[in-house]
């Protein structure tokens, strides 16, 4: 029965609920949300043929010698611009990371970094790879996230890319369970057909090797102008998410393919080039709520000779611009280039560390404070401050005592939606 004053009945509750059936199911399906796991801040690009168990540790020990080259990790902060106090903090936190885990996301590349050496010398890399691969996931060296990129689905390299990859997998899969952070890389998409296509090549491994439908999830490489803006005037990147719901874990901007399609000169190629911060506000658009992470491209001004200090302080200055533009994670080319990337991210969130957590404090504690956070707002508080401890940039115990909470509340704080359905299944 209608209440007085109700004009709506239950009737006119459940046509309105059959008209947005659709929209239900849309929102459910293709806009999940991100999954609450950690994203790598970094993704670093080797030679195929060069990777070693024992690269990782080698790159940390590479990074850690130019940064006492040139004056250690404080000196490095001060290239920087950090206060006296934020580089201190920071240079301790960045000089175990690089002892600890000095690469967090790596890609084997058999693409650009690679080239063409031949069917015979390919073949057998792929396989010597994943051998190496399983190697070192099983001696505790492999980073977290580790994986290839092949070569790209247009037409001269299309078998060659599928070969590689089939052979990759192939050959894990023989030897056991895949690495749980495995990752691969697709490069240079121009179409969605060529998604539709690698969402085939997956789905065909995981059937002959017994995997779950959807263990192999794959990177997009945004390098072509052609996925921003299509022949028929919309954007094919806006569509990858749909076309193959949950297939794709993340779009990776490739800074120089991109810009060098749009007839940019070499001298004026870069990450924060006009026509690479329209490419990207599409790919965040495209992918918003989606669950589809995103990574900035790379600088190719490397730490190297005469040029250190200079190129950390570009490197650093790229980074901290992409992350204050919600873009998280970036490329590294060069070992080097691990001691600008940690000692700039981790000074981004320690910076923003006591504005959020106090921000936090008062919205979990709903103390009146001098701004009024929304649940919205308060996620994103919450995911940058577990960004900062993922990383390694703040610890649990600083957060428990400026937040006044702990990991996993901070978590359900970041991902809701997550807590909720963790929530549902332990009482279902």
């Amino acid at each position: 029965m209608a209440v007085p004053g109700q004009a709506l009945n239950a009737a006119d509750f459940d046509r309105i609920d059959r008209q947005l059936a659709d929209t239900d199911r849309l929102l459910e399906l293709h806009y999940p949300g991100d999954d609450g796991s950690r994203q790598p801040i970094h993704t670093v690009y080797v030679p195929a043929d060069r990777f070693t168990p024992s690269l990782a540790a080698e790159w940390g020990a590479q990074a850690v010698a130019t940064a006492e080259a040139h004056g250690g990790f404080e000196r490095l902060g001060a290239l920087l611009g950090q206060s006296l106090a934020l580089r201190a903090a920071v240079a301790t936190r960045v000089a175990a990371k690089l002892v600890n885990e000095p690469i967090e996301d790596l890609r084997l590349d058999f693409e650009d970094g690679y080239g063409d050496r031949g069917d015979e010398a390919e073949d057998a890399d792929a396989v010597a790879a994943a051998r190496l691969v399983t190697e070192a996931v099983a001696a505790g060296t492999a980073p977290p996230y580790i994986g290839i990129r092949f070569k790209c689905f247009e037409a001269p390299t299309r078998v060659r890319g599928l070969k590689t990859l089939d052979l990759f997998i192939s050959t894990l899969a023989s030897a056991g369970e895949l690495p749980a952070g495995l990752v691969l890389t697709l490069p240079k998409v121009s179409t969605v057909a060529q998604v539709q296509a690698m969402d085939y090549a997956v789905s065909r491994l995981e059937e002959v090797h017994g995997l779950p439908h959807g263990r192999l999830r794959f990177e997009v490489q945004v390098e072509t102008p052609q996925l921003i803006l299509g022949p028929e005037g919309t954007s094919p990147v806006a569509r990858l998410a749909h076309v193959v719901p949950g297939r794709i874990s993340a779009l990776h901007y490739g800074t120089y393919d991109y810009s060098a399609s749009l007839q940019i000169s070499a001298e004026y190629q870069s990450m924060e080039h006009p026509v690479a911060d329209f490419a990207k506000e599409v790919m965040q658009l495209a992918v918003a709520g989606t669950g589809i992470r995103l990574s900035d491209g790379s600088t190719n001004i490397i730490p190297v000779g005469e040029n250190v200090e200079n190129a950390w302080k570009l490197h650093g200055r790229l980074v901290r611009r992409s992350l204050e533009r919600g873009y998280y994670q970036g490329w590294d080319l060069h070992p080097a280039q691990l001691a600008s990337r940690f000692a700039a991210s981790y000074a981004f969130y320690r910076e923003g560390l006591p504005a959020a957590a106090s921000r936090l404090r008062d919205y979990v504690e709903k103390t009146e404070g001098g701004v009024m956070d929304e649940p919205a707002t308060a996620r994103a508080l919450a995911g940058f401050i577990l960004r900062g401890v993922q990383c390694g940039a703040v610890g649990d115990e600083e957060v428990r005592a400026l937040a006044g909470v702990g990991l996993p509340q901070l978590t359900a704080l970041a991902h809701p939606r997550l807590a909720h359905a963790h929530t549902t299944d332990s009482q279902g």
